[in-house]
């Protein structure tokens, strides 16, 4: 596998669907696709308090974003390494509800308060990954491997 530190990887902005990785705390894995936006060099994802994946990150915040193709032979896919980190502020997360909106369209529509987004009657935490290793994967001719690492 190479580094390429000159080059950087391909902006997620269009990546629709994501699958995210994390560790139960009894030490299972668990894996659970939801949509993520890309925005100030992070990416951005939302999870209920409650749900699984927000359970997991409370015991364990070191988790792996996935997204790409179900293709052997054809697209590009992109593995995502970083810590998961809340965010809480009503003014950041304004930013990312427009983001969220504008990227998936209304059903996505949030409103923000009190340091998280709202949607119908549930609220949802945010939280933020910011890459510390990316490997990106070409699929087809020709096949390839590379790996980026940032934060060193």
């Amino acid at each position: 596998m190479s580094s390429a530190r000159a080059r950087s990887p391909t902006p997620y902005g269009p990546c629709r669907q994501f699958r995210i990785s994390t560790v139960r705390p009894e030490g299972r894995p668990h894996v659970t696709p939801l949509p993520a936006v890309w925005r100030d060099g992070a990416l951005h994802f939302a999870t209920g308090p409650e749900e699984r994946k927000a359970r997991n990150l409370a015991a364990n915040p070191e988790t792996v974003l996935t997204t790409g193709v179900n293709l052997w032979d054809k697209g590009y896919d992109l593995v995502v390494e970083g810590t998961a980190v809340r965010v809480a502020d009503d003014a950041e997360l304004r930013g990312l509800a427009a983001a969220w909106e504008e990227k998936y369209g209304s059903f996505w529509h949030y409103e923000v308060r009190d340091g998280c987004f709202h949607h119908g009657a549930g609220h949802a935490y945010v939280f933020a990954v910011r890459p510390r290793t990316v490997f990106g994967f070409g699929k087809g001719e020709p096949f390839s491997q590379t790996r980026w690492r940032f934060g060193r």
